[in-house]
């Protein structure tokens, strides 16, 4: 009997140790299986091996009996979707995954398989879908999970009705998820539960009032939804509660009284509601309260002296609400108070004088009120504020001097208040400060006079004040964003240095006084949004610089001084959106750019010379060739002008070279060779070399040809009085003559060095009638007209050689004047002196010639005095008809003619006496353009023939 006992002892253990061995096997593999099914980036799960024991793998936990208990992986960097074996873990308490990549559905196991399962936290994943329902066989099952909490993932549905069958249930978070749906009523079966959070989601409906059966209740997060209707009385009943939050929902109606039930309460968060009425006073018998939030409702009323019951309150926030009255006095003795919230209300009165004394204060908002009174000077007595907001009140005085020693202040706002005085020296060189702004003010003095050393501004406002001076040239800081100095009386010029500021976005120094030029540093500022500097005496243009602004969105230099045309490509960045320039000196057209197309007309009014831009820029348009084609314009035009320039080179070239030698020619006769040199090619293409060669021998012969007619007249002058230069330079210069009233010379034919004849332009007489004088041969008694006429012909010639025309060694022939006709002008043919003149002048007369000078005669030369001479002598013998009576050249007979001297200058050079003797006229004959005046209107100097 007793062996047959210990057989059957010994079975026993051993069918036991072969289940346990089952056991074990099967959970190996099911952690196998979890393992194939995730990435493992980290490689978290090498240790995951068969040869170790799995209850030292990475993440295990194990209990005596080497079963799994519980699965800890939380951080880990673990991807892939959830495997459902991991819940068939028998003996499994606790799963952690939270902090991982896991996505999809949770599994329909995950709250059917295991009984034993304590703590469940898949929190900030991936994981989507609904919240999988527990089967009616598993409700009980599930009686044991304390915690669960799937919150920050993506899961949707409703919360299921049989959330209570987590009975046991003591922490419960599934916010942070798209839940929507209402707060299901089973929810008040959870007796036990102690933390609550249902927060952002999109639960809709109201907060059930059985809510209020949750005795054990600490925590109550369910804000960030769109919950609404009044909140329960019976929170009140939730005497363990210390954290209630309902923040960000539509809740209406007052604040249940019955708070005042939770002793226990230290935070109590009701903001952005739509909470109407006034405060409890039972909400101040919560002398627990650390902090109360009851900011952005629509509460009212005044604020309770009571307040002074909550010692240990720390934040106080009631900002935008429809409070008035005053700041309660009690304040000032909440020694534990730090930041104290009140802006946006209806407050009036004064500030207490003793806040922050005895406070640990931090942060003051007390903006948007309707406070008056001084700032208190002890609101840094904690040495730890460093946040002051009181702008938008009616405060008045000077800026207290304990603030410039709060070197704790960061952030500071007092503008739009009545504030006077000077700004506190030692207020501009507070280290921390990174706000500043005490615009809308009465603040006045300099501020340039003192150093500014604040290394961590970025935003500074002294905007609308009464400051003067000048700009400072640094404000100790490189950090500076935002600058507005606007509306002051500022003066002298805009700083180059602010161009160092590299992080500015925003510069406004309008409605001052400053003048001088932008400066171009301006355009290093390559974080520049907005730009204003309208209002101002600024002068110059815009620098080009600005249009490489790499964001610059806004800019404003209107109500100044500038001038200059735009810069064409102000505008190419797309980022300039809004731009002014009214009311300065520009002109031109507006670039071509988007900002400028689109711009309003009272952008741009009152400059003068604008023109261009789009439809509604109210200006004319430019025109094309200004507007669109300024380059083209310019290369056309150059282009023009070099073409002119060729075409006048080439037309006085051609006209050079035509009125030069065309033609040079050696000819041989029985007598010897011929040299044939022509002038006027055009003249002469009708008659051949040989008929000139044929004709030459014959005395004043004609040839007529097409064009003209050609006369050869053998000069009888002595050549060897002539130097050799003068047939190749001087009757060359005779060749390039060409006056209306001068005969053309077109040729010249020389034999050896003693025989010449001149080929002279043709001009037939057509008055058959043989004269005896040269005043017989021109005049036909048609009266004073006709007379004037031909002396005006011959002035014109005369005066034209005497001009410096006339070649050296030429004289003119006065025995033949010609006239081709009533209509025809008389035209004066040169003919060879034999003689030169002196170098520096050309003469009209010859030693030999009856109108020679008596220096002409005595000196063998021409001067100025001998041309005027010789001028006026063959005048007189045109018009008289007489040559010359006195063969000794110092004669001087008055009654050759009587020509008045009345319209002459007496005081020209011209009225020296002959050197041989005094005589009238002729010693004081005029120039030849005095002469010429004086024929061409001869009743204005009583002319008489």
């Amino acid at each position: 009997m007793e062996l047959k006992g210990a057989e059957t002892c010994f079975l026993a253990v051993f069918l036991l140790l072969l289940r346990i061995s089952a056991a074990e096997k099967g959970e190996v593999e099911i952690l196998r299986s979890f393992k194939v099914s995730v990435a493992d980036p980290l490689r978290f799960l090498s240790s995951w091996s068969s040869s170790s024991d799995f209850c030292n793998w990475n993440g295990i936990s194990c209990n005596d009996a080497s079963h799994v208990v519980g699965i800890d992986f939380s951080g880990k960097n673990l991807s892939g979707n959830l495997s459902p074996s991991l819940f068939h873990l028998p003996f499994l308490q606790n799963i952690d995954l939270s902090n991982n990549a896991f996505s999809g559905k949770l599994p329909q196991e995950t709250f059917s398989s295991s009984s034993s399962l304590l703590h469940l936290n898949l929190s900030n994943n991936n994981f989507s879908g609904s919240i999988p329902i527990p089967s009616s066989r598993a409700k009980s099952s599930f009686s044991s999970l304390q915690t669960l909490d799937l919150s920050n993932n993506m899961l949707s549905g409703e919360i299921p009705a049989t959330i209570s069958s987590f009975s046991g249930l003591k922490f419960l978070d599934l916010g942070g998820n798209v839940i929507g749906g209402e707060i299901p009523e089973s929810i008040s079966d959870l007796e036990k539960l102690e933390f609550l959070t249902l927060a952002s989601n999109e639960i809709v409906g109201g907060i059930p009032a059985g809510i209020g059966r949750l005795r054990k209740l600490q925590w109550i997060y369910i804000g960030y939804n769109n919950l609404s209707g009044g909140i329960p009385p019976e929170i009140g009943n939730l005497t363990s509660l210390n954290h209630l939050d309902l923040v960000y929902n539509n809740l209406t109606g007052e604040i249940p009284s019955s708070f005042g039930s939770l002793k226990n309460l230290r935070y109590l968060f009701l903001y952005q509601n739509k909470l109407s009425g006034s405060i409890p006073l039972s909400i101040f018998d919560l002398t627990s309260l650390i902090s109360l939030d009851l900011s952005d409702n629509s509460l009212s009323g005044e604020i309770s002296e009571r307040v002074i019951q909550l010692q240990n309150l720390e934040i106080l926030q009631l900002f935008s609400n429809n409070f008035s009255g005053k700041i309660p006095i009690a304040l000032a003795s909440l020694q534990r108070l730090q930041v104290l919230a009140l802006w946006s209300n209806s407050i009036s009165g004064q500030i207490p004088r003793e806040l922050g004394y005895k406070n640990n204060l931090t942060a003051v908002d007390l903006s948007t009120n309707n406070l008056t009174g001084e700032i208190p000077s002890g609101l840094c007595a904690s040495g730890r504020l460093f946040k002051l907001i009181l702008f938008s009140n009616h405060l008045e005085g000077n800026v207290p001097a304990n603030l410039s020693s709060c070197r704790s202040l960061q952030r500071v706002r007092l503008q739009n208040n009545r504030l006077s005085g000077e700004l506190p020296e030692e207020f501009t060189k507070l280290p921390l400060v990174y706000f500043l702004d005490f615009s809308g003010n009465h603040l006045t003095g300099k501020i340039d006079s003192r150093k500014w050393d604040m290394p961590s501004i970025q935003m500074l406002s002294l905007a609308r004040n009464r400051f003067v001076g000048r700009l400072p040239e640094s404000f100790g800081s490189e950090n500076l964003e935002s600058l507005d100095l606007s509306e002051n009386r500022f003066h002298g010029g805009i700083p180059a240095s602010f161009g160092g500021l590299s992080e500015l976005m925003q510069l406004k120094l309008s409605r001052n006084q400053l003048s001088g030029f932008i400066p171009e540093e301006i355009a290093s500022c390559k974080k520049l949004v907005n730009l204003d500097l309208s209002g101002n005496q600024l002068s110059g243009s815009i620098p080009d610089g600005f249009s490489k602004m790499p964001v610059l969105g806004e800019l404003d230099v209107s109500e100044n001084r500038l001038s200059g045309e735009i810069p064409p490509d102000l505008g190419k960045v797309e980022s300039l959106v809004l731009v002014n320039i009214s009311h300065n000196n520009f002109f031109g057209g507006l670039p071509s750019t988007a900002v400028f197309l689109a711009v309003n007309s009272s952008a741009v009014a009152g400059n003068g010379g604008l023109c261009g831009g789009g439809i509604g820029s109210g200006l004319p348009p430019c025109k094309a060739e200004k507007k669109q084609h300024r380059w083209v314009l310019v290369v056309v035009a150059v282009a023009a002008f070099l073409l002119l320039v060729v075409l006048s080179v080439f037309v006085v070239v051609w006209h050079v070279r035509r009125r030069k030698v065309i033609r040079k020619k050696n000819m041989d006769d029985e007598d010897g060779v011929w040299d044939l040199q022509i002038f006027d090619k055009g003249a002469l293409n009708s008659i051949s070399a040989e008929e000139i060669l044929s004709s030459v021998k014959e005395e004043d012969a004609i040839l007529k040809g097409r064009n003209c007619s050609v006369k050869l007249i053998k000069e009888q002058t002595e050549i060897p009085s002539l130097p050799s230069s003068f047939w190749t330079t001087e009757v060359n210069g005779l060749g390039n003559l060409r006056h209306p009233n001068v005969v053309r010379l077109l040729g010249v034919c020389r034999f050896g060095k003693e025989e010449r004849f001149l080929l002279y332009e043709y001009m037939e007489d057509k008055k058959k009638k043989k004269k005896s004088t040269p005043r017989d041969e021109i005049f036909d008694g048609d009266g004073e007209e006709r007379n004037r006429i031909v002396a005006v012909g011959i002035a014109r010639a005369l005066h034209f050689m005497h001009c410096g025309s006339l070649p050296a060694g030429f004289e003119e022939e006065k025995e033949k004047v010609m006239a081709e006709g009533k209509e025809e002008g008389p035209h004066l043919r040169l003919i060879v002196s034999g003689s030169q003149s002196s170098s520096d002048s050309k003469g009209f007369g010859s030693p030999s010639g009856s109108s020679g000078s008596p220096e002409i005669a005595e000196q063998k030369e021409f001067t100025k005095k001998s041309d005027i001479y010789s001028l006026g002598i063959l005048l007189i013998e045109l018009l008289n008809g007489k040559v010359s009576m006195y063969p000794e050249l110092g004669a001087c007979d008055s009654s050759i003619i009587d020509i008045p001297t009345h319209g002459l200058d007496p005081s020209q050079d011209m009225k020296e006496r002959s050197p041989s003797r005094p005589c009238a006229w002729p010693c004081r004959a005029p120039p030849s353009s005095k002469l010429l005046n004086l024929l061409e209107c001869p009743r204005a100097v009583g002319f008489q023939e």
